[in-house]
Parts: structure tokens; C-alpha cells; sequence
């Protein structure tokens, strides 16, 4: 089992490799020009899906206000399937840029059916829009936007155009530095490397535009994944669209501050691509893509199942530190398997990729090898409750689309305490996490008993990284409490 979790491991790694090298040969590359103007501007729909967004919808609608764009051409529709206060909040702000000639509606559905997906498929019954731009409550979008993305459709195949995402409160908090740091990776270099070797991609879910006889064609919106956004796009993809993407156009959005807010963002995201590997991954293996692209979507599509590799390997290694000790005629398979964990140094090219092209400061002054360190130990710690999520989107279980809440933080001054929408309290995966921390340091102790130091910093990274998302998880919730 060992030994399949770090096979699995390398295949991953070396797909992530070949993805880095691709992003770095586009960017060594000449630029191509962006596309003219269009002689007339198409009429475009920009979608707000909201729900229950007191503290940002103001500024999401304010800047979709924004987006310069000829007049006439342009239809706003907030999309609020709200039960709150935020609904008159959202209301009173429509009517004002109404009255000031803006042609945008504030839509209500009798319910959340569908939620996110479905909200978006209602919203285009009530437009004409050609192309249809999205953000969610967090973003907000550059006054440019559009005059920057609606060019890329005068190739008749692009039936998306996505933006990079940015972020507005990176420097908040060493969670939120954490997430920008795995998202610029995303950003830079994988989502770069797929175009660039014309691999499945897909849409982010906001921050890019939509070919309308696109959605379409592709069958429309479904809920019956927590990720809509990449089923929409695989069956996009699969009847012959493309995906345009445009690292260099950047739209900004807010990072979750609070662990309860990040972990239901990591559980919807987590679920929705294995139920979306379990949809389309048969598809995709049967399709005439070529090899290499079957492969890439193979690693896409399972990306979440990382999380329950690496949650098997860990349990596994602390009982390995006892075989090894007590069993030397095993000693060579030992050695054989150390060579697997040279599977770090592709992701380690990966990330610093992505480090080179977004040379953001951390205000904590951690240089790349702390902030990947500190990664890689996070995201360790958060394999216990993303793996739940993975083995129960696999198993086709439904559940809820828990949103992630936007509290408009984005100063380091700012606060969250108190606020409303938490998605919950402390649970039994948080206890586990605790426990686990334990268990991670009993490993590293019998390893330096026994002087078998060789899983020694894969102990000491899974002790902080559960250490961490246990005290962060039972900090904030006493803080909010």
C-alpha cells in the first residue's frame, strides 16, 4: 500500500514537471498581440451569483457598475438566492445604478434549487447576452475587464476566456499567504502549462467569460457536482471547445481569513472534482484526445485524491519506522522507496515556478523555502478533512453547496470576529486532527529512539502541518464564539 501511495505520488509530480516546463517555455516565448477590438461590441451578460453576502455585496455590484463597456451592450444581473438582510442591501443598490441608467436586475428565484449552477441557468433565461461574464460575491473585477477578454472570441472555437485570479488581502494573515501561494501556483504555471500543450483546462468558476451557444451546446449548467464550473468545462472540451486563458489579466478577490471559511471552500472544491472525475474521467479516457492529454486530465481530474494518498502514506509511516528498525532484510526495499521521495523536487521546480513569475512579498519575511515548507506541512494538515471529502464525492454521496462566507476582510486591521455566516463549530474531523499531531509526533520520537531519522521530516512536517490546522480551527472558533 506504501508503495502504490508513492507510485501514485510520482505519476502525479512528473505530470506537474512536464505542466512546469510547458508554462516556462510560454513564457520564454514571444507574446502573441491580443486581438483587435471587434467592429461592434457584442452584447455581454455579467452574472452576480450571491447568497447571503451582508458584507460584500455593495462592492461586487459597485464594481460590475464599473466595467467600462459601450452603453446598450451591457446586462448586469445579480442573482440573489438570499435570506438575509443582504437582499434589501443588494436591492437598494440596484435601484440606485438603475436610476442612473444602468440596465441591471436584481433576480430572485422562488428557491435555491441548484444553488450556485442552478441560479446561473435561471439567470440566462432572462437575458439576450451573447457572452456571459461571472463573478462570485468576493471578486472584484478591474473596470478593463471586458475590453480585455471579449477580443479573445473572434476565434469561433474559444467558448471561454479565463482571467487570473488576484487577491486582495494576501498579506492578512499566514493563512491567507498560504492560499495565495497554492492558488499563484494554479495560476502561473499550471493553468499556463495545459493551455500551452492544448491540455484539458478548465474554468475557475468566476473571473472569465462564457461563450453562450457554448453553455449550450455543452449541455448547460448541472448540479449535480459541487464543482460546476469544471464539469461545465470537461463537457465543453469534450465537444470540441477551447478554453482561452489569460494569465496577464488579473481579477481580485478575497481569500477566506477564518479556518471554518477555508475548510468549507477545500471541502466544495475537494468533492466536486471527484465527483467530477467519477463523471467524466470514463469519457475522457475513451476520447480521441491524444495520449499525453489523457494523462494530464487523468492527474487533473484525481488531483483531489492526493489528499487521500497522502493521508494513507502518513498513517502507514509511522508503523514503517518499526519495520524498518525491527526487520533489516527488508533494508534495501527501504532504500529502493527513498528514491520516491525525490517526487518533492518536481513539485518543489513547480512552486518556485510560479514563486519566479509572482514575486510577491510575504509581509512575515519568509523567503520560497519557508513559505514552501510551511505548505507543504499545511497542506498535510488538511489531508484528513479534504480526504473525507474526496472518498465521499467518489462514492456518488450528495451533500449540500455550502458557500464559502465573504466577510470583506482585506486590511490587516480589518477583523472577522464575530461576524456571521461561519459555516460551523468545532467537529469530530478537528478532534482527529489533534490527535493526529500526537500521533505524527510519537512517529518522529521512535524514529529518533531508534535512530531512523529517514522519515523524520515527513513526521516533523505532518506534526506542524496538524498541529497547525487543529490550533487555528479551535482558535478561531473560540475567537467567533
Amino acid at each position: 500500500m506504501y508503495g502504490g501511495c508513492l507510485l501514485f505520488m510520482l505519476g502525479f509530480s512528473l505530470s506537474q514537471f512536464h505542466l512546469t516546463q510547458l508554462a516556462r517555455q510560454a513564457y520564454r516565448a514571444t507574446p502573441l498581440p491580443a486581438p483587435a477590438p471587434p467592429a461592434q461590441w457584442p452584447l455581454v451578460t455579467v452574472q452576480l451569483p450571491v447568497y447571503n453576502e451582508l458584507f460584500v455585496v455593495e462592492r461586487l455590484i459597485d464594481a460590475a457598475a464599473a466595467l467600462r463597456y459601450p452603453a446598450g451592450r451591457l446586462h448586469i444581473q445579480v442573482l440573489d438566492d438570499g435570506t438575509d438582510e443582504s437582499v434589501a442591501v443588494a436591492a437598494a443598490r440596484v435601484d440606485f445604478y438603475r436610476r442612473r441608467g444602468l440596465h441591471i436586475d436584481h433576480v430572485r428565484r422562488p428557491s435555491r434549487e441548484g444553488y450556485k449552477a442552478g441560479a446561473l441557468a435561471h439567470g440566462l433565461t432572462l437575458t439576450e447576452g451573447e457572452f456571459v461574464a461571472i463573478f462570485d460575491a468576493d471578486f472584484v473585477p478591474p473596470p478593463d475587464f471586458l475590453e480585455r477578454t471579449i477580443p479573445y472570441f473572434s476565434q469561433p472555437k474559444v467558448g471561454v476566456v479565463q482571467t487570473r485570479w488576484g487577491h486582495l488581502n494576501q498579506g492578512f494573515s499566514l493563512l491567507t499567504e498560504l492560499q495565495a501561494f497554492a492558488l499563484n501556483a494554479h495560476f502561473l504555471v499550471e493553468q499556463v502549462g495545459r493551455a500551452a500543450g492544448r491540455h484539458f483546462l478548465n474554468f475557475n468558476g468566476t473571473g472569465g467569460v462564457w461563450r453562450r451557444a457554448c453553455i449550450a451546446d455543452a449541455g448547460g449548467w448541472h448540479s449535480d457536482t459541487l464543482t460546476e464550473d469544471l464539469d461545465l468545462s470537461y463537457r465543453a472540451q469534450l465537444r470540441g471547445w477551447r478554453i482561452a486563458y489569460l494569465p496577464g489579466v488579473v481579477a481580485p478577490a478575497e481569500l477566506p481569513a477564518a479556518m471554518d471559511a477555508v475548510k468549507s471552500q477545500q471541502f466544495r472544491w475537494n468533492k466536486g472534482a471527484a465527483e467530477t472525475a467519477r463523471k467524466h474521467l470514463g469519457r475522457v479516457l475513451r476520447s480521441g484526445e491524444t495520449a499525453a492529454t489523457k494523462l494530464h486530465a487523468l492527474f487533473h481530474l484525481l488531483n483531489s485524491s492526493v489528499f487521500v494518498v497522502v493521508l494513507l502514506m502518513a498513517l502507514l509511516s509511522v508503523p514503517m519506522v518499526f519495520i524498518k528498525h525491527h526487520s533489516p532484510a527488508l533494508r534495501p526495499l527501504f532504500q529502493l522507496a527513498s528514491v520516491f521521495l525525490l517526487t518533492l523536487l518536481p513539485l518543489l521546480y513547480y512552486y518556485y515556478t510560479a514563486w519566479e513569475q509572482e514575486p510577491a512579498t510575504t509581509s512575515r519575511g519568509l523567503g520560497f523555502g519557508g513559505r514552501f515548507l510551511l505548505f507543504l506541512a499545511v497542506s498535510m494538515g488538511f489531508s484528513l478533512h479534504n480526504a473525507q471529502a474526496v472518498v465521499l464525492g467518489l462514492a456518488g454521496r450528495q451533500s449540500a453547496f455550502v458557500r464559502t462566507p465573504k466577510l470583506g476582510v482585506v486590511k490587516r486591521q480589518s477583523s472577522w470576529l464575530r461576524r456571521r455566516y461561519r459555516t460551523g463549530s468545532l467537529d469530530v474531523l478537528t478532534v482527529l486532527e489533534g490527535l493526529l499531531a500526537l500521533y505524527f509526533l510519537f512517529g518522529l520520537g521512535v524514529g529518533v529512539y531508534f535512530r531512523e531519522l529517514g522519515l523524520a521530516p515527513f513526521h516533523l512536517l505532518l506534526t506542524v502541518g496538524f498541529g497547525l490546522v487543529f490550533s487555528y480551527s479551535v482558535r478561531h472558533n473560540r475567537q467567533a464564539a
